[in-house]
């Protein structure tokens, strides 16, 4: 890689224009530098200046679980969802379960998650959990969505058809939002049957990505997020740079172009979504 290109890939995207009504469905605050009230609230003030008003900033592990429910608490613009990704499901103890359920019980907590299952890692990485313990910690964040009445957000990274058998084995809670969706059209018919939220990311603007706008062209406007996925999945064309929620307008703009929508209907069909399927108290 040429230096020039090594430099482009440090710099942020530039600022898209501004499409209000917005909401980044799932992003990583702590992961974009903001792991101080300072920095929450220059990120926020960021995004808010091109329309996107509030942000779902999600757990990965227990420590960053912690750090998104003080983003909640420093920033009324942040929600939290707190839960053990697939990879980090050997986490689950005794104290973290219990610690789970107490943040569950803060309402700028909206989500459990992200969970779910991530069969890529586990034959890259020694660190990753295996996809039996993988599959009963799902169960488990399932369990606790049903029980606590909030949104269950998942992670699926090759693992379409045993993640969909068993969210339908331990029965969905009334709502799930299939974060960051990458499965094909058949994955998306079978998601939109059973009612469930997909989230798209900047990765539906890449050029190799015409089977996931496929997706998103079959599935209902009232059933689609928005999402950073950030720091990861800058949309085209600034694949590779820091992404952060203000990059949202570039995802939004190109979904309608998708759906055959204004820009400015798209935007407030997504922060409807949002809004509904996160029950968010927005004060």
């Amino acid at each position: 890689m040429s230096s020039s290109k090594k430099d482009r890939r440090r710099l942020p995207p530039p600022d898209p224009a501004p499409l209000p009504g917005l909401i980044d469905a799932h992003t990583h605050l702590a992961a974009c530098g903001g792991r101080t009230p300072e920095a929450v609230k220059e990120i926020l003030d960021h995004a808010e200046s091109v329309g996107v008003t509030h942000v779902v900033t999600v757990a990965d592990d227990m420590v960053d679980a912690r750090w998104a429910v003080e983003a909640a608490r420093w920033d009324c613009r942040a929600f939290a969802a707190v839960g053990l990704h697939p990879t980090h499901a050997g986490d689950l103890t005794d104290e973290t379960r219990a610690e789970l359920e107490q943040m569950l019980t803060e309402p700028r907590v909206v989500a459990v998650g992200e969970t779910g299952l991530d069969y890529y890692w586990t034959t890259r990485s020694d660190d990753c959990a295996d996809p039996s313990t993988q599959r009963d910690v799902f169960a488990w964040h399932i369990d606790l969505a049903k029980r606590t009445g909030k949104a269950l957000m998942i992670h699926n990274r090759d693992a379409d058809r045993d993640l969909l058998d068993v969210l339908k084995a331990e029965g969905s809670p009334d709502t799930v939002v299939m974060h960051c969706f990458s499965g094909d059209r058949h994955v998306a018919d079978e998601c939109v049957d059973r009612g469930y939220y997909l989230s798209f990311s900047g990765t539906v603007t890449f050029a190799n990505s015409d089977e996931l706008r496929e997706a998103a062209h079959i599935t209902p406007p009232e059933l689609m997020l928005v999402e950073t996925d950030a720091p990861f999945l800058t949309p085209h064309p600034y694949r590779g740079q820091p992404n952060q929620s203000y990059c949202v307008p570039y995802t939004a703009r190109a979904l309608a172009a998708v759906k055959g929508l204004g820009d400015a209907d798209m935007a407030a069909i997504l922060g409807a979504n949002a809004r509904r399927a996160y029950s968010l108290p927005l004060r």
